[in-house]
């Protein structure tokens, strides 16, 4: 199963995995946003019924993904390109989507004010 971890993290942390990277040392896959408001404004509910539909599914056309959902395919396009944009979905040549994961973890901490 290939998962996906969806997280809160600073520059910093990315830089240094990025770092870690180049030298060789295998990383998990991961979606970062720079504060929990960000991820929280990308992932909305009805994009992430999007993901839950796309998951592990292979490349589909706009029009397929909302035929799965039973949404609109105006408002399904504007929530992809939204995903497209923050790097959650992935585009493929002949320009179907594609969300290549078949799981997703969310992951952030709440900290006192």
């Amino acid at each position: 199963m290939k998962t996906v971890t969806l997280e809160v993290a600073s520059r910093e942390e990315v830089t240094r995995r990025a770092l870690a990277a180049f030298t060789g040392k295998r990383q998990q896959a991961r979606i970062s946003f720079a504060t929990p408001e960000l991820l929280w404004k990308v992932l909305t509910a009805k994009r992430w019924e999007l993901l839950k539909v796309l998951a592990g599914q292979g490349p589909v056309t706009i029009r397929e993904a909302a035929r799965r959902i039973g949404r609109d395919v105006k408002a399904v396009h504007a929530d992809v390109h939204a995903l497209l944009k923050a790097g959650v979905l992935d585009k493929t040549s002949d320009g179907r989507i594609e969300f290549r994961f078949d799981a997703v973890r969310v992951d952030f901490t709440l900290h006192a004010a």
